[in-house]
């Protein structure tokens, strides 16, 4: 019988950024050069334009985001920004429910901005489950950096649990574009990564072939700190252990009682890859360095 466990993916995976750390558009059309140059492992279904997944990491561009939003944005490193994957009805309540959740953990609604699209390059299957694209704003006066992704951290695991929204990001620091995309549909379809004001140091990109889930607009990677291949033959283990975990976890980084609130820790039903990056986000989060975090969770052979 069929049992998606015993699948496994062959994704592609890229990455450019400077030597100088000096942020430029030109990077961002280098790392939109690599992910289509990764067609050719990734996927689609019978529709040919709907794909399997595609997405970017990038710095959060604060001189571009500065010039297209209509509401004043604090320094830069001390606002944290993610777009919302929201339901395309209905829309109005889970922003309400957003809203309420980011005052509960301590922070200011800066502002909305919707995101530009061009739904008409989708396939069938993929525009019939296209969320609306919203991006929050949020700060706290004070934090910055990753100070401000705990908190950030905080409401976007809530607003997962709370109101079923979905955010590919919600950082001082980065800034996700992903979809249930081709490798060429995704700077066509999100025209911001074409602005030549948008500017970066880093980027990271992925080209998805979903075997192990179905494709959605959710499991497109890249996650939050990973782009992977999958290929974790342990997933199921591994998981059972982190939910056995999670009465003992705890951190004064954010605050007493409040990281309980995100459990489970692991989404139910999400990719391996998935699992792992909600994983080592909460490791780097509370406290350790990434290398360290990484290496915490790929031990030496």
């Amino acid at each position: 019988m069929y049992d998606p466990r015993n699948e496994h993916d062959a994704c592609g995976v890229g990455f450019v950024a400077t030597l100088t750390g000096e942020a430029n558009h030109a990077l961002v059309e280098q790392a939109l050069t690599v992910l289509r140059n990764l067609e050719h492992r990734g996927a689609t279904g019978s529709e040919p334009d709907s794909g399997d997944g595609a997405g970017i990491l990038l710095q959060v561009p604060d001189a571009f985001l500065r010039e297209v939003t209509d509401f004043d944005l604090p320094e830069a490193g001390s606002y944290a920004v993610g777009t919302a994957f929201l339901p395309a009805e209905e829309s109005a309540h889970a922003v309400s429910v957003i809203e309420t959740i980011a005052a509960d953990e301590g922070l200011t609604l800066l502002g909305w901005r919707e995101v530009p699209v061009a739904p008409g390059l989708l396939g069938a299957t993929a525009r019939a489950t296209m969320p609306a694209f919203r991006q929050l704003f949020v700060a706290d006066g004070t934090s910055t950096g990753v100070a401000l992704d705990r908190k950030a951290f905080l409401l976007r695991k809530r607003a997962e649990r709370e109101a079923g929204v979905y955010f590919p990001s919600l950082s001082a620091r980065t800034l996700v574009y992903k979809g249930m995309l081709t490798t060429g549909q995704l700077e066509p379809f999100f025209p911001d990564l074409s602005d030549r004001r948008f500017a970066t140091a880093i980027a990271l990109v992925h080209s998805r072939f979903s075997t192990n889930t179905f494709p959605s607009w959710p499991l497109a990677h890249p996650y939050r700190f990973v782009a992977h291949n999958g290929e974790i033959n342990t997933v199921q283990g591994n998981r059972n252990w982190m939910k056995a975990r999670e009465s003992l976890l705890a951190s004064d980084l954010f605050g007493a009682g409040r990281l309980e609130r995100t459990f489970p820790l692991c989404t139910p039903d999400a990719s391996d890859s998935a699992s792992f990056d909600e994983v080592l986000e909460l490791l780097h989060l509370g406290g350790r360095s990434l290398p360290h975090s990484v290496l915490m969770m790929v031990p030496e052979a």
